[in-house]
């Protein structure tokens, strides 16, 4: 790789760091001023205020925020399902805050899980996703195919004690690609989601479907692929009953040969990351 190569991809996963810890950010401003009687509508607008004061314009798809057993999307059935409700939040309920913002062109999804106040069972899940995280990075830097690393994170989380949460998203998803998105001025949605970045996800769709991948990561046979180079947005979703945490980021994928370059997360200064750290120090 030349090096005006290399700068360009340095400087293309600045934009997208960037821009992902901008979305931590607000989840960590919105988390901390989260009080009994908030709704889920109320805190959706709020994450979505706090973006747009910083000058985001632009979705991926518009924050969502779900609390108490919507953490665990008990009784989910439908999309509709996953939009903010009247739902308020109460003292020791768990709660996960969840955005993907377009900023400058580059794009972020986000997911964050919190309590409010003491709660050992969403401390145990919390710790727990730890190993999801490196199952992904060492079989996707080992090339397993996609769908082959969804069931091995579905066992690890069955030998866990817990239930898969992230089979509930639409087309049961555990990921999906992410990529730049041509900035205008005006930045339509349609059902939540910016319409440039469905259209580019569809194109991603298309592409993959003549070339034999999928822009979404499923325990379908459209995921019977190695991971394809790009960035994908990974979010590993683990419930126990009526508790449900997750955490979702950027996950770097290459055509290198060389395996610690050929995958990686591209950022390692993350809450549930530092939070890892600190009980890994104790």
């Amino acid at each position: 790789m030349t090096s005006a190569l290399m700068s360009a991809r340095t400087a293309e996963l600045r934009g997208f760091r960037e821009v992902q810890r901008l979305a931590y950010a607000c989840a960590e401003a919105v988390a901390a001023q989260l009080r009994p009687g908030v709704t889920e509508r109320e805190a959706a607008r709020m994450q979505r205020r706090w973006l747009y004061r910083r000058g985001v314009r632009d979705w991926f798809h518009l924050p969502f925020a779900w609390f108490g057993d919507r953490t665990a999307f008990a009784g989910f059935r439908t999309p509709l399902q996953f939009f903010p409700t009247d739902r308020r939040l109460e003292p020791g309920m768990p709660f996960i805050l969840d955005m993907a913002p377009v900023h400058h062109g580059f794009t972020a999804d986000v997911g964050y899980s919190g309590c409010l106040g003491p709660h050992p069972l969403h401390d145990r899940l919390l710790s727990d996703l730890r190993a999801h995280r490196e199952l992904v990075l060492r079989e996707v830097r080992e090339r397993r195919s996609l769908r082959e690393i969804y069931q091995d994170v579905d066992r690890l989380l069955v030998r866990q004690g817990y239930a898969n949460r992230h089979r509930a998203y639409p087309f049961g998803v555990i990921a999906h690609k992410v990529g730049r998105v041509r900035q205008r001025r005006w930045s339509p949605t349609l059902f939540g989601f910016g319409t440039r970045s469905l259209r580019g996800l569809a194109s991603d769709a298309l592409h993959g479907h003549r070339e034999g991948w999928s822009p979404l990561w499923s325990p379908y046979r459209l995921s019977d692929h190695p991971p394809q180079p790009g960035l994908w947005a990974v979010e590993p979703h683990l419930g126990f009953r009526g508790t449900g945490a997750k955490f979702e980021e950027i996950l770097v994928v290459t055509d290198s040969k060389d395996p610690e370059q050929s995958a990686f997360w591209l950022d390692d200064e993350l809450p549930h990351v530092r939070r890892w750290a600190e009980e890994g120090a104790v």
